[in-house]
């Protein structure tokens, strides 16, 4: 079964492409290069000490603890682990 925004893109192809070129834009950006070479770097190295099957259905994730490894299910809707998203949402405060 396909969530809900894999829905959404399947059945409106405008959206698709418009999301599609933002992407590639956003992929451009050096920020983005650099994050994902730091990535790929660190995937390289554990592959050498682990191999490469220790890490499968595993993401690396940039948390505010440094890069974790985590399934790439958890990885994807991921809003606790980096400090900007908490401070982005407020206290919480208790009623």
């Amino acid at each position: 079964m396909a969530s809900r925004s894999a829905e959404y893109y399947r059945t409106h192809p405008k959206a698709r492409e418009h999301k599609a070129a933002y992407d590639t834009e956003f992929n451009k950006k050096p920020s983005q290069r650099k994050k994902r070479a730091e990535l790929a770097k660190a995937n390289r190295e554990h592959d050498k000490q682990h191999g490469k099957a220790s890490r499968r259905g595993k993401d690396l994730s940039h948390t505010s603890h440094g890069l974790v490894y985590k399934p790439s299910s958890v990885n994807r809707g991921s809003k606790r682990d980096s400090s900007g998203d908490r401070r982005a949402r407020g206290s919480r405060r208790r009623r």
